[in-house]
């Protein structure tokens, strides 16, 4: 299917309401669900192959960026068979260094852009920020949509906003960041999802990392189904990335099973499903190796850049 954007803009005031009682039942169900031994393992794996490395601060040096994408290569070297993550995602002035650190892994270089975290910049600057990421290598672009010109109902700017950073990523793929904690309600990410997909996302995600709460089941599921509806009604598959908060092996187990009853098969990979959440990378990794020699690992045994 185009990845075109609709040239006729829903009316984003009516998109359906959600019954929270029920999300948050269901959402509940899923982390009830105890998976063992091959189905595990499997499991472990694909999650790990799901994760987005990332380092987003203020004092990140190339070395820093070097050090994470050598983790990317090499997660566990003494662990035969491992997936490698699916990208590492830094600021756009280190799109380069990750570029050339990855060489040929196939790992993919994300960047963030549009002033992230906060938004808050006027639009040729959030233009020029997309660009400058893209023309140093970056394979995606994780971009924060206007939470204020959201709450303040101006959808179709934000609509607007978001086709006009997807035009500006040519062939990069474009994440677009909700910050569903910002947003108050189901309703509202309901809401934001619907907006994001029609202006021409490849991805919702949930939150930016900076901010709590970040990623829950009950908001994850809301999107899952926007996307489930969206996909019904156009026939254009949009991906998922919940990010911010999953720290262990276990509920990311729970995400997957999630995923796959919500949106089955086609979704289970790393083209239409991400985890933002560096820290899961370990706790996959230690479970893995409880798996195959019956005893846990210390952290120590794994880097944490």
């Amino acid at each position: 299917m185009s990845s075109s954007v609709p040239t006729t803009i829903p009316d984003f005031r009516l998109t359906p309401t959600i019954d929270q009682v029920g999300v948050e039942e269901r959402a509940a169900r899923f982390r009830t669900r105890s998976i063992k031994k091959e189905a595990k393992v499997a499991g472990l794996k694909l999650a790990l192959s799901m994760i987005d490395l990332t380092t987003l601060e203020g004092q990140d040096t190339e070395n820093k960026v070097r050090q994470l994408c050598y983790k990317a290569r090499h997660l566990h070297d003494a662990y035969d068979g491992l997936p490698t993550v699916a990208a590492v995602c830094v600021y756009p002035s280190l799109v380069r260094v990750a570029k050339q650190a990855l060489g040929d892994s196939g790992i993919r270089v994300a960047s963030v852009a549009t002033a992230f975290p906060s938004g808050q910049a006027p639009m040729p600057v959030k233009l020029d920020d997309t660009r400058f990421a893209v023309a140093e290598g970056a394979d995606e672009v994780d971009m924060v949509i206007s939470r204020g010109r959201f709450h303040q109902g101006e959808y179709n700017y934000v609509y607007d906003e978001i086709a006009a950073v997807k035009a500006a990523c040519g062939e990069a793929r474009l994440k677009v960041i909700l910050e569903t904690g910002e947003l108050g309600t189901l309703d509202s990410v309901r809401r934001a999802s619907e907006i994001a997909m029609h202006a021409g996302a490849d991805f919702i995600k949930t939150s930016t990392g900076k901010i709590k709460p970040a990623a829950t089941m009950p908001v994850t599921l809301v999107m899952l189904e926007a996307i489930r509806d969206f996909y019904f009604q156009t026939g254009k598959m949009v991906g998922m990335k919940p990010a911010g908060g999953i720290s262990a092996a276990k509920p990311a187990l729970h995400y997957l099973v999630m995923l796959k009853e919500t949106l089955g098969n086609a979704w289970m990979n790393n083209h239409w499903f991400r985890f933002g959440a560096s820290r899961l990378a370990n706790d996959v990794l230690m479970q893995l190796v409880k798996q195959q020699t019956g005893r846990y690992q210390s952290s120590d045994y794994f880097s944490k850049d």
